[in-house]
């Protein structure tokens, strides 16, 4: 998880850099693609692929027209945003919506959690560097984008959760992303991929932006999410922000301060919290 959460963190730079080649729909279509494909060994190696029914529909159709409307924020948002802030934003955010989410599902709270929660919140806010800019600043029109993955990537946490006790958590995913690479199609401009004509650069962000942030990296947070719990599972993202705006500073130049320290060592120590 922790490794997976590395290539999270730094997919924010990949995905702001190969905007630069292709358009969201084009890229979000390739990266299901791949998705689906490096994952079939896990499938065929695991068990036969079996036939799906409503039970197992029923969360896999949600949670891949949700993967569809996250991944189009992701890379609108890294386009038109700064990517270290966005991956800030986002990933601050989310366990704090999966939070809410289970706290009126279970309807009971755990004091561990919460504190670690609410430690990790307060990390986000000194990256976010809240206490000069101020709140407002979150909505600013750019940063809707971002808002939009963290709800929606909130909601997913719950969904895998409750969809793998239904399914083989490897074909759960395999599934996930075939469908949202048939979501994708009718947004997708084939002619517009010219993969011959892209340079290493292109091929090396992507790369790291869908075989690792999505293939290793979001794989694994699917199939941890049932065994951890979708709480402490979220938790781990807490780690991504101040991993983020490091490799946004360093690829791209992207400011990073005092209370970004800060608020990575708050964030980390709530991870342990929860977790322990």
């Amino acid at each position: 998880m922790s490794v997976a959460m590395f290539s999270w963190a730094i997919a924010w730079t990949n995905a702001k850099i190969v905007n630069e080649y292709l358009s969201f729909y084009n890229l979000i279509f390739l990266r299901f693609l791949i998705g689906f494909i490096s994952i079939y060994p896990f499938i065929y190696r695991k068990d036969n692929i079996k036939i799906l029914t409503f039970k197992n529909l029923k969360f896999i159709i949600p949670c891949s027209i949700i993967f569809y409307i996250y991944n189009l924020s992701f890379f609108m948002g890294t386009h038109y945003g700064y990517a270290g802030k966005g991956a800030v934003l986002v990933t601050t955010l989310n366990p704090i919506i999966t939070f809410i989410i289970m706290l009126f599902i279970n309807k009971r709270i755990n004091r561990k959690e919460v504190f670690g929660i609410s430690l990790g919140l307060l990390g986000g806010l000194f990256i976010m560097n809240i206490f000069k800019e101020g709140v407002l600043h979150i909505f600013h029109l750019n940063n809707i984008f971002f808002l939009i993955c963290a709800v929606t990537w909130g909601i997913n946490t719950v969904i895998t959760n409750y969809g793998q006790k239904k399914i083989n958590s490897y074909q759960f995913i395999f599934y996930c992303y075939l469908l949202t690479t048939i979501i994708s199609i009718p947004f997708t401009s084939i002619s517009e991929i010219n993969l011959i004509n892209l340079n290493m650069r292109f091929y090396t962000n992507f790369l790291l932006v869908s075989l690792g942030a999505m293939s290793f990296g979001t794989s694994v947070y699917l199939y941890a999410t049932p065994r951890l719990g979708p709480i402490k599972a979220s938790a781990f993202i807490f780690s991504v922000p101040f991993l983020a705006l490091g490799t946004a500073n360093i690829f791209l130049n992207e400011p990073l301060s005092y209370n970004v320290i800060i608020g990575g060592a708050l964030s980390l120590l709530a991870i342990y919290i929860i977790n322990k």
